[in-house]
């Protein structure tokens, strides 16, 4: 009997050890699951957890590895979890003016390669899910399935809620840019005008996604909730999830569901 309690009294030591280990996980700080790879010239960061099939997963705008942080431990117990700061945004410095969401999409392709894998499960968030949906047109051979969340085509205000759009508006016509001195500063401002001039991405091209998708939006997202029906609409092989009483940060607000919802669509198999 004093066995048995000894060893119950050490597994739940162990459990509660595990649990605190999971929870001081610093993701996007972390130098145990962190590395730099040489991607399309620039060094990018990426934080790699678990094993099992690969699942990349795409911040978005000014974001990091960090934007996971209630995601990763859960898809980490089934998949082989792949996050990179995004070019420009966290650890993953680029100095130069050009910035895109077709050069990040191939930028992700190509650190699939470079961690030698043929293709992924695709999950991104905002500007990470406009990265996806490219991924999908750009490489369709590096893409599984794909989970898209808060995700827009164009950047105007028939796919952004008016309030916001206005407010950008009003930011980029009040702003100078010859008075940005700090690198910081100008890094920020880029970020800026890459959601002010982009995505411009034709329904058309939609077409040519292949894989099994899966459209996310909040009834109060940012992206209006018709516009997100239209790219479900305009993919041949997608559902759609709209989150009642969420607005942009899904994934976040809602984690629970969400992991649940977006595994079972990735992988049922977790699920029988």
């Amino acid at each position: 009997m004093k066995t048995f309690l000894l060893l119950m009294i050490i597994m739940m030591g162990c459990a509660s050890y595990t649990h605190s280990q999971t929870k001081s996980i610093d993701y996007g700080n972390n130098d145990v699951a962190g590395k730099y790879y040489f991607i399309r010239g620039i060094r990018v960061y990426c934080e790699i957890y678990g094993s099992g099939k690969p699942l990349l997963m795409i911040h978005g705008n000014g974001g990091s590895v960090g934007a996971f942080k209630n995601n990763i431990p859960y898809f980490a117990k089934n998949y082989k979890v792949i996050v990179a700061d995004s070019r420009s945004q966290g650890k993953s410095a680029d100095p130069k003016d050009s910035l895109s969401f077709e050069m990040m999409a191939d930028d992700q392709a190509a650190l699939l390669d470079a961690l030698y894998i043929d293709s992924a499960f695709v999950l991104g968030w905002s500007d990470g899910g406009i990265i996806a949906i490219l991924m999908a047109i750009r490489h369709p051979e590096k893409v599984i399935k794909l989970a898209s969340t808060g995700a827009n085509l164009w950047p105007d205000s028939t796919a952004i809620i008016p309030s916001f759009w206005m407010r950008d508006k009003q930011h980029f016509d009040t702003m100078d840019a010859r008075k940005l001195k700090s690198v910081k500063d100008k890094n920020d401002w880029k970020l800026f005008l890459l959601d002010w001039y982009q995505p411009n991405i034709a329904l058309s091209e939609l077409k040519s996604v292949k894989c099994p998708s899966l459209i996310i939006g909040g009834d109060h997202d940012l992206i209006r909730v018709e516009h997100t029906t239209v790219i479900f609409q305009n993919i041949p092989n997608a559902s759609l999830w709209i989150l009642p009483n969420s607005g942009h940060a899904t994934l976040i607000d809602y984690a629970d569901e969400f992991n649940r919802k977006v595994d079972a669509f990735f992988s049922p198999v977790n699920h029988k």
